[in-house]
């Protein structure tokens, strides 16, 4: 199997992935797969930060405006579509480009790992037992159920985190193969480089609680309500900043002053979240343009390095 190579451009919220990808993708003739696991609704592009068609440049964008709000994307899915349109995108010449996105699911992505049949219903009271268990008796029991199971997955797992844990046991559960066994040859058929921007804290802060601004002006507000209205309270769709802490406030349990505030916080709280995952999980190259403009340079000259 040829290697492919696939140009991924992470970081935290605010900090110029969008702006960077498309550039990139003109230089270097590519197209842009959208990693993020919330542009992927229709109608919601505001909270979003979604890059509209006509900001787009004439670049091709994928997994963006593919589900309804009332269905479930996964990383299951991700890893499908992402990898189907990796293979598409190079058939035709071009270099894939996957912009933003959840930690998981670009270390998922690179790893090559399997989920089972994507359309398969979860087996909620097997999972939920689990959950339980870390209730009652702890995380490490759970772990502990796992390492009986699969061994190998479990030394590749911290006891703390129980929804990997729980994932692996419901893998295991529904395909009846081992975990550790899922990754298939498309981690060594993926050659990856990874841009991860970064900022100072303050700078990134501030850019954060001016990109909410700057949301509620462009109807953020109006965005989450119909949300709400399409039962948001429930949906996958509904959990996503910018959304959730506005659905007190349309139930008059709040002000909105007070959820504008909250969904800074969460803002911040999720980059900084972020910023740990791509340093603890995943080998990346760092950049600071916003303070260090100068760094483009760097980044042409590694990537020209990096394509040859």
């Amino acid at each position: 199997m040829s290697t492919k190579k696939v140009l991924l451009i992470a970081g935290p919220t605010a900090v110029g992935k969008t702006a960077l990808s498309i550039e990139l993708a003109q230089q270097l003739n590519g197209e842009i797969i959208s990693g993020d696991s919330m542009q992927v609704y229709r109608h919601l592009d505001i909270g979003t930060a979604k890059v509209l068609p006509v900001e787009r440049q004439g670049i091709p964008h994928y997994l963006i405006d593919i589900k309804d709000v009332q269905q479930r994307f996964t990383v299951a899915e991700f890893v499908t579509r992402a990898t189907a349109l990796i293979n598409e995108i190079q058939s035709h010449g071009k270099l894939p480009i996957i912009a933003g996105g959840t930690g998981f699911y670009l270390q998922s992505l690179l790893a090559g790992f399997q989920f089972g049949p994507t359309d398969a219903d979860p087996d909620l009271a097997y999972r939920q037992q689990w959950f339980d268990l870390a209730a009652e008796k702890g995380a490490q029991a759970v772990w502990d159920e796992l390492s009986h199971i699969d061994p190998q997955a479990a030394r590749t797992i911290e006891p703390q985190n129980t929804v990997r844990v729980v994932r692996a046991l419901e893998y295991w559960h529904t395909s009846g193969e081992l975990f550790s066994d899922q990754a298939d040859q498309a981690q060594s058929a993926l050659d990856a480089y990874t841009i991860c921007l970064t900022a100072d804290r303050p700078l990134l802060y501030d850019r954060i609680n001016q990109r909410v601004d700057l949301m509620l002006k462009a109807g953020l507000v109006d965005e989450a309500q119909w949300l709400y209205d399409q039962g948001g309270l429930s949906l996958s769709a509904g959990k996503g900043i910018g959304y959730h802490e506005l659905f007190p406030y349309f139930e008059q349990q709040t002000e909105l002053a007070t959820a504008v505030e909250l969904i800074k916080r969460d803002s911040r709280r999720y980059a900084k979240r972020q910023l740990t995952w791509f340093r603890n999980k995943m080998q990346v190259n760092w950049f600071e343009l916003l303070e260090h403009p100068d760094q483009r340079g760097a980044i042409d000259d590694q990537l020209a390095s990096w394509l040859n």
